[in-house]
């Protein structure tokens, strides 16, 4: 009996870091209700697409041999704010593409709208840095930094471990072997 019930604290406790962790993902972008559409939409993308991997290949386009890893969904943290979206990592790059189209101005007066996407060659990055902020320990962050001296923050991450490992495992095998299993995972 005591083990089903160190069992069921230890499930409980991991639904909670889950739903802290959701909440958190949720409140850092401008708006939660935006953030929660925007998920959604991008959701029903994934489904009607056939996948994540699907997206990144119509999103990217895919190199000779290229497999897409793991993907997230993230906030790159840009001058105007956190915009939402997911984090790809394949064999070959890092991308990031938002969740939606954003309202721009190319000239005064004129409206433009565009996914917000990111392509780093895996060659091209020179460091992954994970931070958290000292006064609100729940706020994660993880630097991208590149060979010439371009920096990406990203936060906001469900799943900010797993994240930091399998950005790090990217950076520290360029090659594309640091993991041998066939099918790409998505982690919210």
């Amino acid at each position: 009996m005591e083990s089903i019930l160190e069992i069921l604290n230890k499930w409980g406790k991991k639904a909670e870091g889950m739903a802290e962790n959701v909440w958190n993902h949720l409140k850092a972008g401008p708006s939660m209700t935006d953030t929660a559409w925007g998920k959604l939409s991008h959701g029903t993308k994934v489904f009607t697409e056939g996948g994540y991997e699907n997206v990144f290949k119509q999103t990217f386009g895919t190199e000779e041999n290229e497999r897409l890893r793991k993907s997230y969904a993230c906030y790159l943290s840009t001058s105007t704010g956190p915009v939402p979206g997911v984090l790809y990592i394949s064999n070959r790059r890092i991308a990031f593409s938002s969740d939606r189209p954003l309202t721009y101005y190319p000239s005064p007066g004129q409206q433009a709208m565009s996914y917000y996407k990111l392509v780093m060659p895996l060659d091209k990055l020179r460091s992954v840095n994970p931070s958290t902020n000292p006064q609100k320990p729940m706020e994660k962050y993880i630097q991208l930094s590149t060979v010439d001296n371009h920096e990406f923050w990203f936060m906001g991450f469900v799943n900010y471990d797993k994240g930091v490992k399998n950005l790090q495992l990217a950076l520290n095998n360029p090659n594309g072997s640091w993991d041998s299993s066939p099918r790409p995972q998505y982690n919210a």
